[in-house]
């Protein structure tokens, strides 16, 4: 090769290189969206796919109609989970404010409640000095509440702005998305079956994370909704759905609804209700979740359960809520290329296995 067609390779492949950065930063607040579009425009496929051939082949009326039974499935019992969400929030709020106005005009009020703590008592030293800062965070209770309604507002909005602009990516990637899908394979140096290998571990992923934590999510929260509302629980409806939305987080999602309210159960006295919740939820459900999620995720992910949750847990810290599917899916990826360069280094390189390592008597 010349070193004029050297240069000249060097600068295109430098010019893509530069583009590429550039385009990525002028969308990168529409990444994931983008993202997220591309996964459910994949799980909808087969629907598009079978309305297309009914509509005699005609691509956008078969996008908009997949689009429309897309929003109907999953609008209709998110706004009815809303619905109640927003009656059960009302009435714990108005439940809630008593005691909360009475925190704020009366801090000292707290000793009462503090009394019936068991072993109140040994940290006598210092408690003034904990009645003075439950007064402080008593009197700041209402900022707080304001900037999380502030932060909530904007949350929502923003929310409904992405959501639409999904469902607009979602329309071009139905009629498109494959052709999109073989142009980016096209320059990926890989041969055909790595390809497919990297696609069907991603579809594989994908399916089986939604369908597991789904599953799990309803099982977990509808039980310990049951429960709570045999023990009496003020807003037992929405400490089951937001169980549901907890249960993302494998082991220790349900946990952290159920853990306060036997918590609180203890500090009232109430020790059998308390028993009875932490053995009901830590054996009944634990044990769904135990043997649901390794069935339902890690055994169509081909994935330890370890991995499974710390890709789970890293993924929702990195990416939001959305993360319970992207953190899998890149751990999925990151076993797949491994598999990839373990078969193909070897080939190309003629290396010989490792002897097996001896570890030495203990």
């Amino acid at each position: 090769m010349s070193d004029d067609a050297r240069f000249r390779k060097g600068f295109l492949l430098a010019l893509v290189v530069a583009i590429t950065a550039t385009l990525v930063f002028v969308i990168r607040d529409f990444l994931m969206t983008i993202f997220v579009a591309a996964i459910f425009s994949g799980l909808a496929h087969p629907l598009y796919w079978r309305l297309q051939k009914a509509f005699g082949g005609r691509q956008a009326l078969a996008s908009a109609v997949t689009l429309l039974t897309v929003v109907l499935l999953v609008g209709g019992p998110l706004v009815f989970v809303l619905s109640i969400v927003t009656s059960e929030a009302v009435r714990m709020t108005d439940s809630v404010t008593p005691f909360v106005r009475q925190l704020i005009d009366e801090p000292t009020s707290i000793n009462s409640y503090l009394a019936q703590i068991p072993g109140i008592q040994r940290p006598a030293p210092c408690r003034e000095m904990l009645l003075t800062r439950a007064g402080e965070a008593a009197g700041s209770l209402g900022k707080i509440v304001v900037s999380s309604l502030t932060c909530t507002t904007r949350g929502t909005l923003a929310l409904i702005v992405d959501f639409f602009m999904m469902l607009y990516a979602m329309f071009f990637f139905l009629i498109n998305g494959r052709r999109y899908l073989d142009s980016m394979m096209h320059y990926l140096p890989l041969r055909e079956s790595e390809q497919n290998q990297m696609l069907q571990r991603f579809v594989s992923v994908t399916r089986a994370t939604l369908k597991g934590t789904l599953l799990i999510g309803v099982v977990q929260g509808t039980l310990g909704g049951m429960i709570l509302a045999i023990l009496a629980v003020p807003g037992a409806v929405l400490l089951g759905l937001l169980m549901i939305v907890l249960s993302l987080l494998p082991v220790i999602g349900g946990a952290l609804v159920w853990a306060p309210v036997a918590i609180v159960f203890a500090i009232q006295g109430a020790w059998i209700k308390a028993l009875v919740l932490a053995g009901f939820c830590s054996i009944v459900i634990g044990t769904i979740d135990n043997l649901l999620r390794p069935r339902l995720v890690g055994h169509d992910t081909e994935m330890s359960e370890l991995l499974v949750l710390f890709s789970t847990l890293g993924g929702i810290a990195a990416f939001g809520a959305i993360g319970f599917i992207v953190g899998p899916i890149i751990a999925a990826l990151f076993i797949t290329i491994w598999e990839i360069f373990g078969k193909a280094y070897p080939d190309d390189l003629d290396v010989e296995p490792s002897p097996q390592i001896q570890l030495p008597p203990g």
